[in-house]
């Protein structure tokens, strides 16, 4: 344990005072010497409903809330984190946020490479109080609060209508073209495969037509639900437009993401539900687009949304209820 002195004489050599860093992206460079920051009395877990929170400030999951308890809190972008952050600068266990002994917050950087800064100061162990800013490599912040069970639901809420459509509770658009920037992004970076699936109602307006909008709505929410089943843990669903849903799966090539383009037309051939007193099954189409078919020439996030959207009608033009491109490429 590091001993405890006063929170105002903590103090960092003028060399390791960054404000705004740049991120370290090769093992070769030369990575700013940390120390660790003494630790200080703070201020207790207080007795009650009111617990420590993480709210994360900016970025792309900026209005995420975490909280803080006795078994601690690991942040970075690592997929079994308990605070994942898509942010290339932010380490894929970056930071612990926990509780000590004396029920006072500290914070301890895990060797990250960016840096973790509170206050404006590089540290590696200190103790946080409520208000404290907290910013992981050179943009990211978040924000230590002391919150009421109630102030923390509601966070909560805000944070989820923020990204998710509230029908479906899928994610919605605005939210899944921002995560395809930096998937697309982190994918070129590491020379990885990422695949693209768009995905179309077949009919919906014939069941609107006949059983009115209430049952249309319930169709798009089984559909919803059936690709959510259908599709891998990681893949990112979103609704794209009023009957169209996209799926963006990392690390897949085009020949797996025909095999999942038809795992989720199968599911969705096998819902049905009733209407009016009536049977009444729906169907999609699906175009899948890999994004090493992508000229490197061409913007990919935007090419890659229309080679998906193209064959999305190529699959309608040949009758629905398929995929397009029916198999995949022979390999050269």
């Amino acid at each position: 344990m590091v001993p405890l002195m006063s929170r105002n004489v903590r103090r960092v050599p003028k060399s390791a005072r960054r404000s705004s860093p740049r991120p370290v992206t090769s093992a070769t460079e030369t990575r700013t010497p940390q120390r660790n920051t003494p630790m200080v009395p703070s201020h207790p877990l207080p007795s009650g409903s009111s617990r420590g929170t993480i709210l994360v400030l900016t970025g792309l999951n900026a209005g995420r809330l975490a909280g803080v308890d006795h078994q601690g809190l690991v942040v970075g972008r690592a997929g079994d984190v308990d605070l994942v952050l898509d942010d290339p600068a932010v380490s894929h266990r970056h930071v612990r946020i926990a509780i000590d002994a004396n029920d006072a917050f500290y914070i301890e950087d895990l060797d990250s490479t960016n840096g973790t800064f509170v206050a404006g100061r590089r540290v590696m162990r200190t103790v946080l109080v409520p208000g404290d800013t907290i910013q992981l490599g050179p943009e990211l912040k978040l924000r230590f609060s002391l919150s009421s069970e109630t102030d923390e639901s509601l966070q909560r809420r805000l944070y989820e209508s923020s990204v998710r459509d509230p029908l479906t509770r899928t994610f919605n658009r605005a939210y899944f073209a921002d995560r395809m920037m930096v998937e697309i992004a982190v994918a070129s970076r590491a020379e990885s495969e990422a695949a693209l699936l768009m995905i179309d109602l077949d009919g919906l307006k014939q069941v609107n037509d006949r059983h009115g909008h209430l049952s249309g709505d319930r169709a798009l929410s089984f559909v919803a639900a059936s690709i959510a089943r259908a599709i891998r843990m990681g893949d990112l669903l979103a609704r794209y437009g009023g009957d169209e849903f996209v799926v963006l799966a990392n690390r897949t090539s085009l020949a797996q993401a025909l095999v999942l383009a038809e795992r989720v037309r199968r599911a969705v051939a096998h819902l049905c539900f009733v209407a009016g007193g009536e049977r009444v099954v729906v169907t999609v189409s699906v175009g899948v687009a890999s994004l090493r078919e992508i000229d490197v020439d061409a913007p990919p996030k935007e090419a890659l949304l229309k080679l998906a959207d193209d064959r999305l009608y190529a699959a309608k033009r040949a009758g629905r209820n398929r995929v397009h491109p029916v198999t995949a490429p022979t390999a050269a």
